[in-house]
């Protein structure tokens, strides 16, 4: 990530709900934005999730690349939402200018629900948060990963909360 503006924006895709996050200006740590519910084809979601990106890239930080999360089973390997959600990150790549990135997301709805549950004890809006909490997950480990290859150290640590 180069330029004017690190910020990421991270996605937790599901078939009913996409989770999405964004980072500071930095990039180095995430938070929970929003969770959108696009309908139609899978063409029509990768459009409505474009509209988000493109409107988070017209904020003045900027964005300067998209993560998708990947779902596997805990082996590794691939499973049924893989597929969608590659197909979805495929659909997506098309319809922004904005880069890709593809995050395994093993485990993150659970670190994410585990990090709702310290602040809020009422499992329906913890449910309604989510997904926006899974992307934050995702994306601080895209972050953290970065960094560690890039030599920057650990990184922020992991910020799925609530906002």
């Amino acid at each position: 990530m180069a330029g004017r503006s690190m910020r990421a924006l991270g996605i937790d895709y599901g078939d009913r709900r996409v989770g999405l996050a964004v980072s500071d200006g930095t990039g180095t740590l995430a938070r929970p934005l929003r969770v959108v519910s696009p309908r139609g084809s899978l063409r029509e979601r990768a459009a409505a999730v474009a509209a988000e990106v493109a409107e988070t890239a017209a904020e003045p930080d900027g964005l300067a690349l998209v993560v998708v999360g990947v779902p596997r089973a805990l082996d590794g390997t691939p499973h049924g939402q893989t597929a969608r959600a590659l197909a979805f990150a495929e659909a997506l790549g098309g319809v922004t200018s904005v880069p890709l990135a593809l995050q395994d997301e093993r485990l993150t709805s659970v670190e994410a629900e585990a990090r709702l549950a310290v602040r809020e004890r009422d499992w329906r809006k913890r449910k309604a948060r989510l997904d926006a909490a899974a992307a934050a997950v995702i994306l601080q480990d895209y972050l953290d990963r970065a960094a560690r290859e890039r030599g920057g150290g650990s990184g922020a640590g992991s910020a799925g909360g609530d906002q």
